[in-house]
């Protein structure tokens, strides 16, 4: 099972700062084992926010991301309360869902 995404919201005002981690090995498949023999391709496919179960990001990655990507945007109307609820599959299909409760 993967590992927890951590999710770090911060509202200054009307704006809401949050920060994303999705710990992933996200591998391209050109990278080599100690034997020589090609790593297996394994990233993220999918990626989605939302807000209260409305959807405020749905997005595709693909293997040019880093391992453990974070990802960092600003957003309005979120309050203390609020829920947000992300979650990814990779290509293997593979799935991680998690949610906070803004403080």
């Amino acid at each position: 099972m993967a590992e927890q995404i951590k999710i770090r919201a911060q509202i200054q005002g009307e704006i809401t700062d949050l920060r994303i981690l999705l710990q992933h090995p996200m591998e391209t498949g050109q990278r080599k084992d100690d034997k020589g023999q090609t790593l297996p391709v394994h990233f993220i496919q999918t990626f989605s926010v939302s807000h209260n179960g409305k959807p405020m990001i749905d997005g595709q990655l693909n293997t040019s991301i880093s391992k453990n990507p974070l990802f960092t945007f600003k957003a309005r109307g979120i309050k203390v309360g609020d829920k947000l609820t992300i979650n990814w599959q990779d290509n293997l299909g593979d799935k991680r869902q998690d949610e906070i409760t803004i403080a």
